[in-house]
Order: C-alpha cells, then structure tokens, then sequence
C-alpha cells in the first residue's frame, strides 16, 4: 500500500494522539459496562463499519486461510489481550496515566522481540535498556502498587498489574507478529479478521465472568463511538500501516510518545497525579528505550 509523503510524515503525531485517547475512554466507559461486555460490542460495531467501508477501498479477500489465521492470532493479541488487559486493569483501580506508562516499555520489548522472531540482533545496549526500563516500570507501579491486603483500597489490586504487563506482551507479540506473518493480505480484511477473532475472545469473558448489563447512556453512547470509529477504525489502520511502511522497532518507538500524553490529559480530565517516585521511574523508562534504540538510531544518522 503507498501513501503520499505528507499522510506518512503526519501519521505518527495523529496516531500518537488518537491512541493515547484509548487510556482515558476505557475510564470514560468504565461506569456503563464491564470491560469485556465493551470491547464486544466495540469489536461487532467496528467489524460492521469495516464491511461498510471495504468497497469503498476496493478490498480483495484472501483466499489463503493461513493469512486468516494470522490475522487472527494479531487480533487476539492486540485487541483481546491487549485492550482486555488494560481495560479491566483500570476497571480493577490503576489510573490511566499509569497504565500507558507500563505500556510505554513496548519499545524495549518490541527490540528484544525482533531478535527472537525477525532475526535481529540484540545489542548488549538493548540489554541494559532493558533492565534499567524495567527498573523504571517497578518504580511507576510500586508508588500506588497495594502490596498489604489491609492496604489494598489506597492503591490498586495486584492483579491489575498482571494485566497489565500481560497487555503489554500481547501487543508487543501482535505487532511482530503482523510484521512477519501479515503482509501477504490486503491491510482491511487483515483488521477484519482481527476484530472477528477478538469478539469470540471477547464475549467467551464476557460470558463466562460479567453479568453483561450495559446502562446505554449518552456519555456511553459517545464514548463507544469514539472507540470504534477513531480508536478500532481510524488508529488500528494507522498503526497496521505503519507498520507495514516501517520496520517494526521505529514504530515501536512511538508508543513511548503515548504515557506523556495521557499523563496530560488524564491529568486534565480526572485530576490523577503522579509523585517523585513515578517521575523518577518514567524517566528510567525513557532512558532505556534511548539505549535500546541506540543502534538503531545512529543507523539512521
């Protein structure tokens, strides 16, 4: 797929601030449907728009299953695990900002990944961004992290955290794995597939763990159409394209870009607030996305 130089040189900015908007709508959402309940309705409504508007782009089906298949495995870990993670994470307490800053580590885990899966070397650099980046993860989460049961209503529950690395895996893994195994099927039906897979994930848990009651407010109403069509629609074909314009650790590097920006506005929207601790780590993490990008970056130069 080609795309003029001005959309390609405008599309990290505009995707970087469409997904970061992903973090506060979860928390928007949060009162009028349990999180998976969502994401199912989000994921039918966004496979409807996508069926709407594949002739305008004159999409060609696939006729291979096995680019079915790996579509559907990238849905299942970028919209099931990932936005299931991070979605019940807030559900479960832990504040916006603070989620996209453990997913802002993608960068560091998307290098290592490439080693493993596209056959890239990883650097001794890349190591050590590693390490000092998990380091600056520990310090984020442990500011508000309730290790003390008697504690546990000052922070947030322990399992929000597991859901929220887990997420941070499933969307490093996707998007590796749509780099190496998706490029052969036309990029809407590829996002098509994807959303099949991630509602059968999606009300399996909500079957089997929510009582599926939605209160079809306003504010839900708008802010489930924002969800499926600038969030499911507008930044997951972004991000695809991307990362089919790009090898896969430059785009990684874009989401180290999102954790600032919803700090702004989650500040703005819900007051939340990180202390000298959470900064102090933020700015480990950033450290070591610099080191593990470093190669990389005097590559470039």
């Amino acid at each position: 797929m080609t795309a003029p130089t001005w959309f390609v040189a405008l599309m990290p900015w505009v995707f970087v601030w469409v997904w970061s908007t992903g973090f506060l709508v979860a928390k928007f959402g949060q009162p009028y449907a349990e999180p998976f309940t969502l994401l199912s309705i989000r994921f039918a409504c966004a496979m409807l728009v996508l069926l709407l508007i594949m002739p305008l782009f004159k999409t060609k089906w696939s006729n291979n299953p096995r680019l079915w298949l790996h579509s559907m495995i990238v849905g299942l870990l970028i919209h099931g695990v990932y936005l299931g993670g991070v979605f019940q994470a807030i559900a479960l307490g832990m504040p916006a900002g603070m989620s996209s800053m453990v997913i802002g580590l993608q960068p560091l885990v998307m290098a290592l990944l490439a080693g493993l899966m596209l056959k890239e070397r990883v650097t001794p650099w890349q190591w050590l961004g590693l390490a000092i980046g998990l380091v600056g993860l520990y310090l984020v989460l442990a500011e508000r992290f309730a290790i003390d049961a008697k504690q546990l209503f000052d922070g947030f529950s322990g399992w929000s955290a597991v859901l929220v690395v887990a997420s941070l895996m499933g969307i490093s893994v996707g998007s590796t794995y749509q780099k190496k195994y998706c490029q052969g099927i036309d990029l809407l039906a590829s996002i098509w597939w994807q959303y099949f897979a991630a509602t059968i994930f999606c009300v399996f848990i909500a079957l089997a763990f929510e009582e599926r009651v939605v209160d079809w407010q306003w504010a839900f109403v708008l802010s489930l159409s924002w969800q499926v069509l600038a969030l499911s629609i507008g930044a997951i074909l972004l991000l695809m394209l991307m990362i089919n314009l790009g090898e896969s650790a430059r785009v990684a590097s874009l989401f180290y870009l999102v954790p600032p920006v919803v700090a702004i506005q989650a500040w703005w929207w819900f007051g939340e607030e990180l202390g000298v601790q959470a900064l102090l780590g933020v700015a480990l993490i950033a450290c070591g996305v610099a080191l593990a990008r470093r190669k990389t970056t005097l590559k470039a130069a």
